[in-house]
């Protein structure tokens, strides 16, 4: 048996566990603002990530649209700064 160090079994167990898509929903919210800006972020009251979805709630009527054109933008963004694909599609409501 080979040995591992501590943060590469951990990404093992992680990759091959629910657990990440639970971090992963749970990063998002963190990094928000890095991502979008801190505008959109202090508009934006809610953000879930679930199933590769990303479902976004905003009150706001002109930043909905406008998040609407951005639906691309907002999937490269995200999974960039996650460095995998987490995101597939955005849903704004």
């Amino acid at each position: 048996m080979a040995t591992l160090h501590i943060g590469e079994a951990i990404r093992r167990f992680l990759e091959k566990s629910r657990l990440r898509d639970g971090l992963q929903a749970a990063r998002i919210e963190e990094v928000w603002e890095q991502i979008m800006g801190k505008t959109v972020a202090q508009y934006t009251t809610r953000i879930r990530l679930f199933q590769q979805k990303l479902m976004i709630e905003t009150p706001v009527a002109p930043l909905k649209q406008e998040l609407m054109y951005q639906k691309p933008q907002i999937i490269a963004r995200v999974n960039e700064a996650f460095g995998q694909e987490v995101v597939k599609e955005v849903i704004i409501q």
